[in-house]
């Protein structure tokens, strides 16, 4: 079946008792044990609930198993300490999500864990890998800058070394983009994003292979960041318009990285569907569409960064992304802000960089909102 069916389909748990054509709402945290061979429980990330929609991503991924998680970092940090313990090297790349980031440089000295930092690019990452390394972890389109990086060519190299491979999907979302076809071990989502896309859960998700999935899944189980049936449905829900979604913020985007491409006020625009952005031929290779995120930086000679944001309507001046929506932050101060200043400006994340978060309104209104604030 096509994406567009999965999403609606796929992995939904059939209640006899009723005939119901959703899954229900399982709120029972003690179950009976007898005569089974295991009582479902949520900190076992085995409810119901969790399975009809880790069934679901499974699907929309090409993944075989799964594990739900209570927030993207708790996904992340959960997938990666599956795979790396003391004594072991991480490499991570530069322009990784903020926490992801904070992660390793706050917590993986403690754990005895050491990594460093590649820049955004298949080849440097690659070259970042010693004896020791056993994860690699990259993100493609990147958060904030929309960098990126050969998927098919980092995974291959991994795989030759026995390296395992992280790779945070959340931007792409599995509609347009799914890295374990390119050779990619173990997708990260968070699940807050797209994949609820109304701003109002926080979730995440590890996707992988069966053996993978259980190593994430057996650690979590001590971790336990375990999400409820609630908002399981809710997330489930959701699901079911993700392709409708992502289709009509993508094409919103695209429209309007243009049009911000020709206006004065701003420096450049970073987003993969424009032609001359520097990734934009892989993008084209290793994804089905260029997603519905973009950033761009204001001219400080121009226009008072401040007074443009405050200046906006109809778009939200708000954390987070991917809800229906259009919103827009400085990532200097908000989702990038636990890193040093210097290391932004290292890669580019500037004072005066925007991202925007296009969500389903009519293109026609977003531009418009971002013309008469643009004028200052």
């Amino acid at each position: 079946m096509k994406k567009e069916t999965l999403c609606v389909h796929s992995g939904t748990y059939r209640d006899d008792t009723t005939g119901g054509i959703n899954t229900p709402i399982f709120t029972s945290s003690a179950t009976s044990y007898l005569d089974r061979d295991k009582a479902p429980y949520p900190r076992y990330f085995n409810t119901p609930n969790q399975e009809a929609v880790v069934a679901k991503l499974c699907a929309l991924e090409g993944a075989e198993a799964g594990v739900l998680f209570s927030s993207g970092m708790a996904a992340m940090s959960t997938a990666i300490l599956a795979f790396a313990k003391a004594g072991d090297h991480v490499v991570l790349m530069d322009e990784l999500y903020g926490g992801t980031h904070s992660f390793a440089t706050d917590d993986f000295k403690k754990l005895g864990i050491s990594h460093c930092f590649a820049a955004t690019d298949a080849d440097a990452v690659c070259k970042s890998a010693t004896k020791d390394t056993r994860v690699i972890i990259i993100e493609s389109p990147t958060n904030p800058l929309l960098s990126i990086i050969d998927i098919h060519k980092v995974a291959g190299f991994a795989r030759s070394k026995g390296i395992t491979t992280i790779i945070d999907n959340t931007f792409a979302s599995p509609i347009l983009q799914n890295p374990l076809a390119l050779g990619i071990d173990i997708v990260v989502h968070s699940g807050t994003k797209y994949l609820g896309g109304h701003s109002d859960l926080c979730c995440g998700a590890v996707l992988a292979s069966k053996e993978k999935a259980e190593a994430v899944r057996a650690l979590a189980r001590h971790l336990g960041g375990s999400l409820n049936a609630s908002d399981c449905y809710l997330l489930e829900r959701s699901l079911k318009t993700l392709s409708l979604r992502v289709e009509r913020q993508s094409a919103n985007a695209q429209k309007i990285a243009k049009f911000l491409e020709g206006c004065k006020e701003v420096m450049w625009v970073n987003y993969p569907g424009l032609p001359a952005f520097p990734g934009h031929d892989i993008a084209r290779k290793q994804m089905s569409g260029f997603g519905a995120m973009l950033s761009f930086d204001v001219d400080p000679e121009k226009l008072n960064p401040n007074r443009f944001v405050r200046n906006l309507r109809l778009i939200k001046p708000a954390v987070s992304l991917g809800g229906v929506e259009t919103t827009i932050c400085s990532p200097a101060v908000t989702s990038h802000a636990t890193m040093s200043a210097d290391e932004r400006m290292r890669i580019g994340i500037t004072e005066t960089l925007f991202r925007l978060s296009v969500g389903i309104e009519h293109s026609y209104d977003i531009i418009v909102d971002l013309k008469e604030a643009l004028k200052g």
